[in-house]
């Protein structure tokens, strides 16, 4: 898949920084020649709420749909929200915008998804592929496993088109899970009694593995079921683990890889080969083999996709600004100053550069590469905690393909019902 590959309207680089016995006058074309090699494309965030990102990322990802090297984006958000986002950008169901099409996406943290940067990127992706054949158009994949009730849903709905008998039963099936909510704080405690509900989350898997073939249908609806089926069983176990253990990092993790893999399965079943972008944390996207994480048993979307061959992991990084976070998990973000960068982190040397960077890693380790505090701020920022909430240990040489460097970063900017306050059930 590899192309020459040019960033429209990149940031010009003053004095880039190449890591790399490469030489290069253009490190963002070669991130992007690089990048349209593989399979999957990890493009992160040390912050889940700054502009900046969003502006590189979407950048990114339209010059590879526009090369014809993806076919398409999967999101670290929830299933329901990702499946009308999807619709929109090819052209079908009944929104007009694509800040309609976002107003899924009704759960903390909603302005991860509903915000002026994201909307734009909808916009742009929908208007190239309605230039395309249907077959042709890129789509938008939720690959996260929270949205257990929403997926549930759309299982049952696709299921009462079909068999309406199978559907009442996965309904009934289903019903033990959903009557939680989404925080699924009773679901824990019948748990914890000893009552967990594995086979009811199975229960869409099996009716729709009993429909008959395909026959003329609509391939992306059934895969869209196929998704949302698989959603409730990653959710039921992320929640039962989660009580189960204390810990449930590595059961969504490992849950989420299953999905992208089934995304590029799906878009690559007929025509060339094309690769995935995800969207998601450094924390997720970097190999969790080059980090402190590794010493608490923890892996990560990126290790696992690396893994599998063929995958290209990008880092991104800032030395200070402002970002949009909460203080706790479900209240209202705001905007936040991010405190300077600790001396000796990755982001501290970073900063000792140009304002912004494009440093590429060789593929092969790097003998003189050290571990160094690296920072990850999430959708709670505790800038009274920072060292202790918000950084761990990484090679990054090793953890990322590539890293972008912005100093100075913006917080997003969401839409106005996307920043209230959700309260556990």
């Amino acid at each position: 898949m590899a192309a020459a590959l040019a960033l429209a309207g990149a940031s010009p680089l003053a004095t880039p920084v190449v890591a790399s016995p490469v030489v290069a006058s253009e490190p963002d074309e070669i991130l992007l020649q690089r990048a349209g090699e593989a399979d999957f494309i990890l493009l992160g965030e040390n912050t889940h709420g700054t502009r900046e990102y969003y502006h590189e990322r979407a950048r990114i990802t339209l010059e590879l749909v526009r090369a014809g090297e993806v076919r398409a984006v999967a999101i670290e958000g929830d299933y329901a929200g990702g499946e009308r986002v999807n619709r929109y950008v090819r052209g079908l169901g009944g929104d007009r915008t694509a800040r309609q099409a976002l107003s899924s996406f009704d759960e903390f943290p909603a302005w991860m998804w509903r915000n002026q940067e994201f909307e734009t990127f909808v916009e742009a992706l929908r208007t190239i592929n309605l230039e395309r054949p249907p077959e042709d158009r890129v789509g938008v994949y939720g690959i996260d496993v929270y949205d257990l009730a929403g997926a549930a849903d759309a299982v049952v709905a696709y299921l009462k088109a079909r068999d309406a008998r199978a559907a009442a039963q996965v309904e009934r099936a289903y019903s033990t899970l959903t009557r939680h909510g989404r925080e699924m704080s009773g679901y824990a405690r019948a748990v914890a009694r000893g009552g967990s509900q594995q086979t009811e989350a199975q229960a869409g898997v099996r009716a729709l593995a009993a429909l008959p073939p395909l026959q003329g249908e609509d391939a992306e609806a059934r895969f869209a079921a196929e998704r949302a089926a698989a959603t409730v069983v990653a959710g039921e176990e992320y929640f039962r683990v989660q009580v189960e253990t204390g810990y449930s990092w590595n059961a969504r993790d490992r849950r989420m890889a299953a999905a992208a893999i089934a995304v590029h399965r799906h878009v690559n079943r007929t025509g060339p080969d094309a690769g995935v972008v995800i969207w998601a944390h450094n924390t997720h996207v970097g190999d969790a083999r080059e980090t402190s994480m590794q010493e608490r048993g923890e892996v990560s979307l990126g290790q696992l996709l690396r893994e599998q061959g063929r995958a290209y992991l990008v880092g991104f990084f800032t030395d200070g600004g402002q970002v949009m976070a909460a203080e706790e998990w479900g209240e209202a973000p705001r905007v936040h100053r991010v405190r300077k960068s600790l001396p000796g982190s990755h982001e501290y040397e970073l900063a000792r550069g140009a304002d912004r960077q494009v440093v590429l890693h060789d593929p092969a380790p790097a003998s003189t590469a050290k571990r160094r505090l690296q920072r990850a701020i999430g959708v709670v920022y505790l800038p009274h905690q920072e060292r202790e909430a918000h950084y761990i240990e990484a090679t990054p040489e090793r953890q990322f393909d590539a890293v972008i460097f912005v100093r100075h970063t913006n917080p997003v900017r969401p839409h106005a019902r996307a920043t209230a306050a959700v309260r556990a059930n």
